[in-house]
């Protein structure tokens, strides 16, 4: 009998489309979340706090594989340390799939450093492991559209985005999962480069609103490592199928 599948985050925006996937792969997923959830056939749902390491070791205990979806704006490197402790308590856990971002090692913000310090949790615990590297998701580029076309006058900063599908992130992720401890894979990103403008300007078309945009630039380590692409997939990297066009026709159709 093979032992469930762990999934952090597993109702989150990538989760949602990550455990159907691997159910329909043939796997028991057994999902972590913040808040319950009703179970249903090949899918257990545990209401775990990350940072509950007594609660954690028992969601763990008698998987050997754990994919790492669950993020957020901050903390994401100690959730990280704290299951990575969980699953050497818990014993057995052979390989953990780690999704991380594009720019880790690049990008001179403090969100970067996070994110590289929850990467070092995963290949420094002695567990086999797999890493994928992405871009911005569409659907996270949708939001901070959103935000900042609330505001009558929109600042422009001159940087430059890859967006990717995250259906596409997660059928990558899937793959990975079934498949042996790879270590760091080649990143994936989105088919296209978009300046901000042009993505602040495709979205406020697709919602018949209208604002100003006033550019500006971004001063710093940080505005010279947006201009330099620090933040893209330009070479010896996957690149996804579906554009930011296609995502944003049928979002504005949904």
């Amino acid at each position: 009998m093979t032992s469930p599948i762990l999934v952090t985050g597993g109702t989150g925006n990538l989760g949602r489309h990550v455990v159907p996937l691997l159910h329909a792969a043939g796997r028991d997923v057994r999902v972590l979340s913040r808040h319950l959830h009703d179970n249903s056939e090949g899918i257990e749902h545990y209401a775990v706090d990350l940072n509950n390491s007594d609660r954690l070791q028992d969601a763990i205990r008698g998987v050997d594989t754990i994919l790492h979806l669950a993020g957020g704006p901050k903390g994401d490197d100690k959730i990280t340390q704290n299951l990575v402790r969980a699953a050497k308590k818990a014993g057995g856990v052979q390989h953990i799939v780690h999704i991380s971002v594009i720019g880790t090692y690049t990008m001179p913000l403090g969100w970067f450093r996070v994110q590289l310090e929850a990467e070092k949790a995963i290949t420094e615990s002695g567990i086999p492991w797999t890493m994928l590297r992405a871009a911005q998701f569409h659907d996270i580029v949708w939001s901070m559209a959103e935000k900042m076309s609330k505001m009558p006058v929109v600042p422009v900063p001159g940087l430059q985005f890859q967006p990717v599908d995250s259906r596409e992130v997660a059928a990558r992720l899937v793959e990975l999962t079934l498949g042996r401890p790879a270590g760091l894979v080649p990143a994936l990103a989105g088919p296209k480069v978009y300046p901000l403008g042009d993505l602040l300007r495709s979205y406020l078309h697709s919602q018949g609103k209208r604002r100003p945009l006033m550019p500006m630039r971004m001063p710093g380590k940080a505005g010279n490592a947006y201009r330099a692409g620090e933040n893209l997939a330009l070479k010896n990297n996957d690149i996804g199928k579906r554009t930011w066009e296609a995502f944003v026709a049928e979002r504005s159709a949904a």
